[in-house]
């Protein structure tokens, strides 16, 4: 199978290439751009499977399909939200959300090898899902959220929010009064909800509220340890491929 990547942050696309390596699956080619992509697809045979990011340095990767006619198969790496996801669903496109999971990711590839064998095609309305990738400054964002307190309903504002989590298979929000409230959605839809500017997921456990963080430590293998003005239940560590993003957020 020829496999490529298209990613243009070079340690995500090192650590793909590392977890399908443990896979027995090599990746020949390593790609970082639109415009990279496009004159190497015009020159060589196409892959069996590409891996690949949407939002590249030079622009959405949607450009590669706009200027190639490309057969691969595809599988999204993305951190865009549920409205995206749930278009790929439709076009029948596999994707992983970062940062990437093991399980997930072979889960991904199980989906391909069950289509190959019958020569399914897969047909990609790239306008329809470019739709639905709404520019984030644009959107409507929750500006709060109800919870059930006994036999009573309360509403807690989103900026009194200073990290949503998951735990034990429960996902909370933690305010600045101190309290942890037990929420009905998982942290997934809530990622569609939050106000990008203001929350960032570290890890798939946590997002935390950009006005809450007190500190920011160097913590082992080159990730970072977030302290909160008040949360201090559990450590809330920034995983290592999100380092980078969230440096960027932060400075946003």
């Amino acid at each position: 199978m020829n496999i490529i990547i298209i990613e243009d942050e070079k340690p995500s696309a090192r650590r793909l290439q590392r977890m399908l390596a443990n896979m027995n699956m090599e990746t020949e080619v390593l790609l970082h751009s639109v415009e990279e992509s496009i004159e190497w697809f015009q020159n060589n045979e196409h892959p069996d499977l590409i891996f690949l990011d949407i939002q590249l340095s030079d622009g959405l990767s949607f450009e590669i399909f706009e200027t190639v006619d490309i057969k691969s198969s595809v599988i999204f790496t993305t951190a865009y939200d549920e409205y995206a996801l749930q278009a790929f669903k439709l076009n029948s496109i596999d994707y992983l959300l970062k940062p990437i999971d093991d399980d997930d990711l072979k889960k991904a590839v199980a989906k391909y090898n069950d289509r190959v064998p019958s020569k399914k095609s897969v047909t990609l309305d790239f306008d329809d899902i470019k739709k639905l990738l709404v520019n984030p400054f644009e959107r409507e964002y929750k500006k709060r959220f109800s919870v059930k307190v006994g036999q009573h309903l309360k509403l807690i504002n989103s900026e009194d929010i200073e990290c949503f989590y998951s735990e034990n298979k429960g996902t909370y929000a933690f305010t600045n009064e101190g309290r942890n409230y037990l929420l009905d959605n998982t942290l997934e839809q809530i990622e569609a909800e939050l106000e990008p500017q203001t929350f960032f997921r570290v890890s798939r456990k946590f997002f935390v509220n950009i006005n809450a963080i007190k500190d920011m430590i160097s913590y082992t293998n080159s990730r970072l340890q977030i302290k909160l003005n008040t949360f201090n239940e559990q450590d809330i560590i920034v995983a290592r491929e999100r380092v980078k993003d969230f440096k960027d957020w932060l400075e946003n």
